[in-house]
């Protein structure tokens, strides 16, 4: 890679979490917006028109209140526990395609900060160390209600870590790749005609059950209600972060719906499709016949609209999210244990077994 390419894809990654900040910040305004709707209230409407300046005013907040440490806490330990969630959350976005590649030229911009042919592995690899952080900060904060939501956040996360990683060997198996830009790519339909079965190429079509699979495990991978248990209100009052305040407090809020965009965006990839959307070649065709555009021109509308395809899928994921958690009741923690072990694993299994014998038969490929 020349050093201006270089150059070009550093800004995509600084791109990459500055966009996942921004939605992040946006999503506790969106979530308050949802929640006022499905329980009849009036949302957040005072700090700017329709409130849209209520994260900026919580940021002001979270950075203007006092500073507390508990009595007995480990103050290096303290700080780095919410710094290293912040962190990995930011990290997993990196290898995300969230576009194809834009032409100046002779210059091509890949929309994904790195490529590397173990990007899921990567993911896993980076969603994994984030468990360190809620369990350093439950640790450090010398309280034992902290300390057993993080214990609590560990054991979840492993549980299901392991029924979502069988889940996405079944997906793995028919793309025979680890690559998400490859992913994505082999979700292409190339066929002529103005048709919506563009669509019936996509994973989910294939893996409806992996999906399933996959999604209740990324609700308790990112401590999400019904599965919020590490922070469960009524029986150990905030959790992990019971004794935090202020930015590291706002660290880890901000990690957690860092956590939501990513695990959208992967689910957008793995079993949507990605950047991919109905009638894309057809609509490069008309843009290169049809227009008077160059064909540079013409191939970058065609890209942007799969990023504006990619941003509508993952918003239709985190509004999922959101309506889920202020839809459904929390689980008690031994039913999340047993939905994990005796019911997400082996339907995981069975998910492998039968993709396995369809590919055998050349039922999928």
């Amino acid at each position: 890679m020349t050093l201006p390419a270089l150059g070009w894809q550093g800004l995509v990654v600084l791109a990459t979490f500055g966009i996942s900040l921004l939605i992040a910040t946006y999503c506790t305004y969106a979530e308050r917006v949802i929640a006022a709707f499905l329980q009849d209230r009036v949302g957040p409407d005072r700090a700017g028109p329709f409130g849209l300046l209520q994260p900026l005013a919580d940021a002001v907040k979270l950075f203007t209140k006092e500073e507390f440490f508990p009595a007995g806490a480990n103050r290096a330990l303290f700080v780095f526990g919410p710094c290293l969630a912040m962190i990995t959350a930011l990290m997993s976005s990196a290898v995300i395609p969230f576009g194809n590649f834009l032409k100046f030229g002779d210059t091509e911009i890949h929309l994904q900060g790195i490529e590397i042919n173990v990007g899921m592995l990567y993911v896993f690899g980076i969603v994994s160390l984030g468990v360190y952080g809620i369990m350093i900060g439950g640790w450090a904060s010398n309280n034992k209600f902290s300390l057993l939501g993080a214990i609590r956040a560990a054991s979840q996360n492993i549980s299901y870590e392991l029924a979502m990683g069988l889940a996405l060997i079944a997906v793995l198996m028919m793309s025979g790749t680890l690559s998400l830009r490859e992913i994505t790519l082999q979700q292409t339909h190339v066929g002529g005609g103005w048709h919506l079965s563009d669509i019936f190429t996509w994973n989910v079509f294939k893996q409806p059950l992996g999906f399933i699979i996959f999604i209740v495990c990324a609700f308790a991978e990112t401590n999400r209600t019904p599965f919020d248990l590490p922070e469960c209100e009524t029986e150990l009052i905030g959790g992990y972060h019971t004794e935090y305040s202020s930015m590291k407090m706002g660290l880890y809020l901000f990690a957690e719906y860092v956590n939501v965009f990513v695990a959208t965006a992967v689910m957008s990839v793995l079993y949507f499709g990605g950047f991919n959307y109905p009638f894309q070649y057809e609509f490069l065709d008309f843009l290169t016949n049809k227009t008077s555009l160059s064909a540079d021109w013409a191939h970058n509308i065609f890209v942007l609209m799969g990023v504006v395809a990619m941003f509508a899928k993952i918003f239709t994921g985190i509004f999922f999210f959101m309506w889920v958690r202020w839809t459904l009741p929390r689980f008690r923690y031994d039913q999340l244990m047993r939905l994990g072990w005796t019911i997400l694993i082996p339907l995981a299994i069975f998910n492998i077994l039968l993709t396995g014998g369809l590919i055998t038969f050349g039922v999928i490929q």
